[in-house]
């Protein structure tokens, strides 16, 4: 969760900057945040699974809610990477 935060602060204070070393060093972080996101959505939607045993009305809509936020983690996961291996400008 701090991660997310410094993240977002970063972007905040590099709108201002424009500083690509900063866009380098939280795309790099970003990275790393969101495959922990995603590594930890996989492994609650598991325990979810086996604490269940996957029968009930609640264990479906559960899994709809963490699909969605493993949804978002792989698109986050994807905007950083493109950040990270995007072209970039030369000033």
């Amino acid at each position: 969760m701090m991660g997310l935060i410094g993240l977002i602060i970063a972007s905040v204070v590099n709108i201002f900057l424009q500083s690509n070393a900063l866009q380098f060093i939280s795309s790099l972080i970003g990275v790393i945040v969101f495959t922990l996101f995603t590594a930890y959505d996989l492994q609650k939607i598991k325990l979810i699974y086996y604490q269940t045993e996957g029968g009930s009305k609640i264990t479906q809509k559960l899994a709809i809610y963490r699909s969605l936020t493993l949804y978002m983690d792989f698109i986050n996961l994807f905007i950083y990477l493109l950040q990270l291996i995007g072209v970039r400008k030369k000033n």
